[in-house]
């Protein structure tokens, strides 16, 4: 039998381990290694030209920082099972399985009301039905994931496991914050995240920090606020999503459209990949979704060297605004964004529609493709989710935005937005 405890050399936390088979033959899954060909931040290589990692290295890197927090809270006399730590640390492995290529885009394209999310806990059932014949020293149930997807959906019994996965202090974040950063170059987003953990504690079932790891949740917050604003939604990025998403949505128009000339069995008007083909040609609705669906196999099919291929090729396209907007992504020459200070009225709308259509001489009904008005927003924390708890010398817990010294609730919780103008420049 071929050796399964593989040493993984991450630029970021160094060498990482694969502890026993059951990880090992989850991370040779065709739906897992396909997390290798897409992007962990989408477009923002456009602006950040070492941004190139792919969701794969985050998927372990998170895996990591999992398999060290339970190590620091066993330290506490926390218990947890060898099983619940496989577990766990399965299930943050696959938390981002489902993300499609450039992160939402697809979510607001050629997918109609289906999240990653949903993608993401049907990827998991079909990788538990997919393994369900292996040998292995664990005991999970009838089925070897039955357990990390109890976990996954905060249906197991210690919820504190959960939150190592999702909540506003997980190991998700602990690791797309350094690894961005990395990767980035911006240093802003770097956090102490050995020493998070190490000051990582339960009580009644949920985690807490320390009151000594007070000032490392400060700087957590701090950083994700300025990643946010400095990379995950840049304006640039912003814009070069925005552009995606309506070279996507104006292929698929087209897709809809019918074959050419109305001749069935003739060639796609599209050049494509069969996966994407699937999604352009096809109203894709969960409803077709299941974990040994037509639907969920081609969306495993689906990554960035599909949509990429795609559009270079729609350069050539007989459809103007399609090609138009496809020659100008591929050269850089993305929307230009301009900050507005309230939304634009039906009059602006008409009036942007009529300047490209008099530009490009299409149709104003086809210039809606060239402009887009979009709100970015974020919040740094919310104190309706689960908060992240500071746990003081004398048993007494309480909120960080109660405990900070320097972060009020107002500023923590406040949502600011920045609505934009992208437009397509016509000088290209």
């Amino acid at each position: 039998m071929a050796n399964k405890r593989k040493i993984i050399n991450d630029p970021v936390f160094g060498f990482l381990s694969i502890p026993n088979e059951l990880i090992f033959d989850v991370l040779q899954h065709p739906y897992v290694q396909r997390l290798s060909r897409i992007r962990q931040l989408g477009l923002s290589y456009l602006v950040y030209p070492g941004a190139m990692h792919s969701r794969f290295g985050h998927s372990l890197g998170a895996m990591h920082l999992m398999q060290e927090a339970i190590q620091s809270l066993r330290l506490k006399d926390v218990e947890i099972t060898a099983e619940e730590e496989t577990a766990a640390m399965i299930a943050i492995l696959l938390h981002d399985i489902g993300h499609g290529p450039f992160s939402h885009v697809l979510e607001h394209t050629i997918v109609d009301g289906v999240s990653h999310e949903d993608i993401s806990l049907l990827m998991m059932l079909r990788i538990n039905e997919d393994l369900r014949f292996g040998i292995y020293d664990f005991k999970f149930g009838n089925k070897p994931l039955d357990m990390a997807i109890a976990i996954f959906k905060n249906e197991y019994p210690k919820h504190f496991l959960h939150q190592l996965i999702s909540s506003q202090l997980d190991v998700d974040r602990m690791d797309y914050l350094c690894r961005d950063s990395f990767f980035t170059g911006v240093q802003e987003g770097r956090v102490a995240s050995e020493r998070l953990l190490k000051m990582l504690d339960v009580r009644d079932d949920r985690l807490v920090v320390q009151v000594k790891g007070i000032y490392s949740v400060e700087k957590f917050l701090v950083a994700r606020r300025l990643m946010y604003w400095q990379v995950y939604l840049h304006k640039t990025s912003v814009a070069a999503e925005q552009h995606l998403i309506k070279i996507l949505s104006r292929a698929k128009e087209l897709a809809r459209g019918g074959v050419p000339n109305g001749h069935p069995g003739q060639e796609p008007l599209l050049f494509c990949s069969p996966a994407l083909h699937y999604f352009l040609y096809q109203n894709v609705t969960f409803d077709k979704f299941s974990p040994m669906s037509e639907a969920l196999e081609q969306y495993a099919l689906l990554d960035d060297n599909d949509v990429l291929s795609a559009i270079k090729a729609w350069i050539s396209s007989e459809d103007k605004v399609l090609s138009v907007l496809s020659k100008s992504f591929v050269n850089r020459q993305l929307f230009r964004g301009e900050l507005l200070a309230e939304p634009l009225t039906e009059a602006q709308k008409q009036a942007l529609n009529k300047e490209f259509a008099a530009a490009l001489g299409v149709s104003e009904t086809d210039a809606a493709y060239l402009w887009s008005e979009h709100v970015s927003t974020s919040n740094t924390y919310s104190e309706k989710a689960d908060t992240i708890d500071i746990l003081y010398s004398d048993g007494t817990v309480r909120d960080i935005a109660e405990a900070s010294e320097i972060l009020d609730l107002a500023s923590l919780t406040r949502k600011p937005e920045k609505r934009y103008l992208f437009k397509y420049r016509v000088e290209c």
